[in-house]
């Protein structure tokens, strides 16, 4: 009973860390866009984690974990029906944490997905179309998503020669991923924001406050302590303590070569490069974090802040516009540390590597395909982008009727 306690109070405190990890989304997104959107971005991230704990109640619970299953779709019921022994909670449910417990902290993680989304939309996305997306993506696709791995579902048992299942530790694939293809096919169906390529050339459009963006950043790594210390599912702490120290080094090494790369190729010490490579670092660890040397951990973070750059260059060259990087940072450095796991991890090999491949490529397909039709259904009835002078005006006024800073007004085009 002591050890339950200790190992479920371990959760809880992750699961706060989670939780604050929302406003690290926030801090981030509305500091790498123009002030007149502030209202609009924060709204978003309210929404996405008050509905989303709501449906996650509601059905995604029981989607993403439906019980004795071995496919690609199951469902438990709606609601929560917590186990009972002798009328009371069953504490044997699971030797590191309760039922409500287990239902927090993976609700918290829920949410993440559409977050990542609503940054790469930010400035021009209808906040109507947003929300409706979110229902469908948060309290659907996502549950499907994870429990075809962490719900016991077909690429759990995906067996190639010597590797025995498709792994993602705390969600590089199913959390960051899950979200970095929604907002990659997002982004190419709304489109530019007016400005960024004019005559073909890229222009940049500075988001208003980096010293908000900065905190975000920090904060987000704070949380991480919980995101990958927490999957861990219990206070082990031989496992918690490598777990924090892999996170911790990859996440410093993707800031540091994200710096020093954007410095070579630009020549120039670009903030937020750093900010985004030390977050390139942190998903690219998480789908391993458990398994990796700090030596590997700093050499996957390493590669994780070079891809960045690289990939922020290539998002531009392709004439996509995401305002915060969210593409290169949860989509290309999620599939990164996905096949990481089969080249440094515990059972790396090129059969580890090939199921970790066919899991990369189980989730582009899926969620491609249905957030592709999420969103162009949206676009084709309600539509998806606000109009022109909307967006020259901003959405705090049109959509929300506020300013974020009516004391304090920047001029802005």
């Amino acid at each position: 009973m002591e050890l339950l306690t200790i190992n479920n109070v371990w959760m809880m405190i992750c699961t706060a860390l989670v939780f604050f990890m929302h406003t690290g989304f926030a801090f981030l997104e509305i500091g790498l866009t123009r002030q007149k959107n502030t209202i609009n971005i924060l709204f978003k991230n309210i929404f996405i984690i008050t509905v989303g704990l709501l449906l996650y109640y509601i059905v995604g619970f029981n989607l993403m974990y439906p019980g004795d299953f071995n496919g690609v779709v199951g469902f438990a019921g709606f609601g929560l029906e917590a186990p009972l022994a002798d009328g009371s909670l069953d504490l044997a449910y699971n030797e590191g944490y309760t039922y409500w417990t287990d239902f927090l902290f993976q609700g918290m993680f829920a949410a993440t997905a559409a977050t990542i989304v609503s940054g790469a939309v930010a400035e021009r996305m209808k906040i109507g179309a947003f929300m409706i997306f979110t229902i469908v993506y948060v309290g659907v696709v996502y549950p499907i998503a994870g429990s075809w791995q962490w719900g016991g579902g077909f690429l759990s048992s995906l067996s190639i020669g010597d590797a025995e299942g498709f792994y993602d530790f705390a969600g590089s694939t199913l959390v960051h991923s899950v979200g970095g293809w929604a907002a990659l096919v997002a982004v190419y169906l709304l489109g530019s924001r007016i400005g960024k390529f004019n005559n073909g050339k890229l222009q940049a459009i500075p988001g208003h406050s980096i010293p908000l963006a900065t905190a975000g950043v920090l904060i987000l790594w704070l949380g991480w302590f919980g995101f990958n210390g927490g999957s861990v599912l219990s206070a082990n702490p031989e496992a918690t303590s490598l777990t924090l120290v892999t996170t911790c080094l990859a996440a410093a090494a993707g800031g540091v070569v994200a710096m020093l790369t954007s410095t070579v190729l630009y020549k120039n010490l670009d903030l937020t490069m750093f900010l985004n490579g030390i977050l390139g670092g942190l998903v690219g660890i998480t789908a391993g974090a458990d398994q990796m040397s700090p030596g590997d951990a700093i050499l996957i973070g390493a590669i994780a802040g070079a891809l960045i750059v690289f990939a922020v260059s290539l998002v531009d060259k392709i004439k996509l516009d995401d305002p915060v990087g969210a593409i290169a940072v949860h989509l290309i450095c999620g599939i990164w540390g996905t096949l990481a796991v089969g080249i440094f991890g515990e059972k790396a090999g090129f059969d580890q590597f090939l199921v970790q491949l066919i899991g990369v490529l189980c989730y582009a397909v899926f969620c491609i395909a249905t957030s592709f039709g999420i969103i162009y259904t949206l676009k084709k009835t309600v539509g998806i982008r606000v109009s022109e002078r909307e967006e020259l005006e901003g959405l705090d006024t049109h959509e929300h009727k506020m300013d974020a800073y009516p004391d304090f007004r920047l001029n802005e085009h």
